[in-house]
């Protein structure tokens, strides 16, 4: 009889969880195929351990300082750090370093929340469902910040399907890429293995066009980079130029990115054959698995990967935890959180403050 493989098994590369170990961090993944938030973490330099907390399609990821917000399908869910609690938490003490409780849930309706970005103590998110870049809002489901110039009024329609957004390095929005240049609801579709395009947010002018599927575009030591789905490629823009240059190439979907000192850790999927957005792209037919890539980016070398067994199938987003050896998370949705209880000059488990 076959083994039975446990949840969320997976295989990594002996650099993978010793370069997770060397640098420190934590990785963060969105898998909304799976509807969970799953931390990565290495406990010593040949094991990898995961966290997998439920949400309902966890997508977009922003972590700046001491907070984590995640877009999930009808809410944003605002998460901050304790880790004064994190090695007294009562089920596994002496475990964690860090600590996500919940602070807040902004809720926004189904917007499709794409990308997500840390503007200060504010929220810039890709709205994809009304094709502009937005804030959430106390008042409205959002607040509308930006759009392509070509989408001449906004609707819950996705004509462009935008989905990411890079910032400068003044943590201004700076680029954004979408998989169609359309003002027709679902447009982008037309087109979908050729027809992305990369906008510069500030001249509103498109400057890379007739791209296959791109997402994740992120500025890195003042250099552009962004993925391509349809064929599986990591790149970097010459704007001048008006073209790209290949990185790395992969055999699979590629989708989410985040770097840490030289390395770029990478989003792979496996993309399901029944799926009507992306099944009948050729990269559905050769990815191998989904997981997790890193690159050396100074020499576009391989040095690490993790490959699930089960579980997950697609990712969504991929963000590093930095300075952080393991850290936890508790759900909103779970009981244990209402008793971690925190304050400017005191952090106290309300079971161990006489709580019945």
């Amino acid at each position: 009889m076959a083994q039975v493989l446990p949840p969320f098994s997976c295989s990594y590369s002996p650099g993978f969880s010793q370069l997770l170990f060397d640098l420190n961090c934590t990785l963060a993944i969105s898998t909304y195929q799976a509807g969970k938030l799953v931390f990565i973490s290495s406990i010593d330099p040949d094991k990898v351990v995961q966290l997998p907390r439920s949400f309902e399609k966890p997508m977009g990821i922003t972590i700046a300082h001491n907070k984590l917000a995640l877009a999930t399908r009808n809410e944003i869910v605002v998460l901050a750090n304790a880790p004064k609690l994190a090695s007294t938490y009562p089920k596994q003490p002496g475990t964690y370093d860090a600590l996500y409780l919940p602070r807040a849930l902004l809720y926004t309706g189904e917007l499709d929340i794409h990308d997500l970005h840390w503007d200060g103590d504010n929220l810039i998110a890709v709205n994809t469902r009304f094709s502009c870049i937005a804030r959430p809002s106390f008042d409205h489901n959002f607040i509308p910040l930006w759009k392509p110039k070509f989408i001449k009024h906004l609707d819950p329609n996705d004509h462009c399907h935008l989905n990411g957004l890079a910032v400068s390095i003044q943590n201004n929005p700076k680029y954004a890429s979408a998989l169609g240049h359309s003002d027709e609801p679902n447009g982008w579709r037309k087109n979908i293995a050729n027809g992305g395009i990369l906008i510069d947010i500030e001249s509103d002018e498109i400057v890379l066009q007739n791209l296959p599927m791109p997402h994740s575009p992120r500025i890195y030591d003042d250099q552009l980079y962004f993925l391509l789905s349809a064929t599986g490629e990591l790149v970097k823009a010459n704007l001048k130029a008006g073209k790209y240059e290949v990185i790395k190439k992969f055999n699979g979907f590629v989708r989410g990115m985040d770097k840490i000192g030289d390395y770029l850790f990478i989003g792979l999927s496996k993309i399901r054959k029944t799926s009507s957005t992306f099944g009948n792209l050729p990269i559905a037919k050769t990815s191998p698995f989904c997981g997790i890539v890193v690159i050396h980016l100074p020499t576009a070398s391989l040095v690490g990967q993790l490959q699930y067994e089960n579980s997950v199938e697609e990712i969504y987003d991929v963000k590093v935890i930095a300075d952080t050896r393991r850290p936890g998370i508790l759900n909103h949705t779970k009981e244990d959180f209402r008793y971690a209880l925190t304050m400017p000059k005191g952090n106290f488990w309300a079971t161990q403050a006489g709580k019945k």
